[in-house]
């Protein structure tokens, strides 16, 4: 299943807009139509509008039904991220409402064009017209409150991240404010909101490193709260399908300090739950903010950010690493560059090893030139 573009999703109409723009149409179809004879005239005309107007809200309505991405076709995570952000019952219920809508303006134009084919005298012609614009209406208005729902929803999926399913995918993971956003903006292309209260990441936000022509992605996650599952808010729910559904590698980051706000308890807490969700998907736990972490030494830290500066200009050289000798954990500092290049080499090992190992082989959808033609 392809990875689905949320940007692409069409913008949707009220039920006025949309009623209003369909008897537009029909006015200008009626007009079109020529013919001396005043009855053949107006008999031309009030089929042609009823018509008109029945079929131009049944295209746009079976168009956005189209367009809209079907929770059939999704993914597991792009299923659990509609329910995260919107909910799937209602979701699957407006545009099927939409579907029932376009039908029933078909079958509404239909019956009353037949009407007026079998009448001779203006005046009923003339209420046949206004009989079917006035069931037309009723059955938009009646879909009123699904439409609504698909413009907020269209607002809140067009911000939802896509996630390409042929490249590897690490989730970053974590209590609120332990540093996540910074660490995602110091080892990838993407530039997440960053800032020092807990919550500043409302949705998630996909960035990217290039190692070898191979392109990870690394996806930053709402913070988790140590809390039952059922209490969780949409926000965090977002984290959980993301923990999920697409994680190749899951990176834990861990903050000692507790200058985040969260305790050391409830983070390892946390820690316990995301093994248990993805007991099949390397875990990596990393200590954030090592400048913090009073069991190493200021000597020791100085020395590990020097080397890490030094691969500026020498990236063959050595990769410095510092581990927590309390916990063991990996030590890194996004603020001062500290550790991170010895994780990005830790990540691309880890997955590695879940790779195929023929060294002749291609990533999935890797392109490829075909000379032969």
């Amino acid at each position: 299943m392809g990875s689905v573009v949320w940007r692409e999703i069409p913008t949707v109409l009220t039920a006025e807009e949309l009623l209003d723009k369909a008897f537009s149409r029909a006015k200008k179809a009626g007009d079109a139509v020529v013919d001396k004879d005043r009855i053949y005239r107006t008999r031309k005309q009030m089929i042609r509008m009823v018509g008109s107007a029945g079929d131009s809200l049944s295209a746009t309505l079976v168009g956005w039904v189209h367009k809209w991405p079907s929770l059939d076709r999704m993914s597991y995570f792009d299923v659990a991220m509609v329910e995260a952000a919107v909910g799937c019952d209602q979701y699957r219920q407006s545009l099927g409402a939409c579907q029932w809508a376009a039908g029933k303006c078909v079958e509404i134009a239909q019956q009353n064009a037949k009407k007026i084919r079998r009448m001779v005298n203006l005046p009923p012609m003339h209420e046949a017209r206004r009989e079917a614009y006035g069931r037309i209406s009723s059955i938009m208005y009646r879909i009123d409150k699904d439409l609504d729902f698909l413009m907020e929803a269209r607002e809140t999926l067009r911000t939802l991240p896509m996630i390409a399913s042929s490249e590897p995918c690490v989730v970053v993971a974590g209590a609120p404010n332990v540093g996540k956003s910074a660490l995602i903006a110091s080892m990838s292309t993407g530039k997440p909101e960053i800032a020092s209260y807990p919550f500043t990441t409302q949705q998630l936000h996909v960035g990217h490193f290039i190692n070898r022509r191979l392109r990870y992605q690394l996806v930053d996650t709402p913070g988790l709260l140590d809390r039952p599952m059922e209490e969780r808010n949409p926000i965090e729910m977002q984290a959980i399908a993301a923990l999920e559904h697409i994680g190749d590698l899951c990176l834990f980051l861990f903050d000692n300090s507790e200058t985040g706000g969260t305790s050391i308890q409830a983070q390892k807490n946390l820690l316990s739950e995301v093994a248990q969700l993805l007991p099949q998907t390397p875990l990596i736990v990393v200590d954030g903010k090592g400048d913090l972490i009073e069991s190493i030494s200021s000597e020791d830290w100085l020395a590990v950010c020097k080397m890490e500066a030094d691969l500026e200009n020498d990236p063959d050289g050595p990769i410095p690493e510092i581990r927590n000798p309390d916990t063991g954990h990996l030590v890194i500092s996004a603020t001062e560059m500290a550790g991170i290049e010895r994780l990005r080499f830790e990540i691309i090992e880890r997955i590695g090893e879940q790779q195929d190992k023929n060294p002749l082989s291609l990533p999935e959808n890797w392109p490829i030139r075909d000379d032969s033609v």
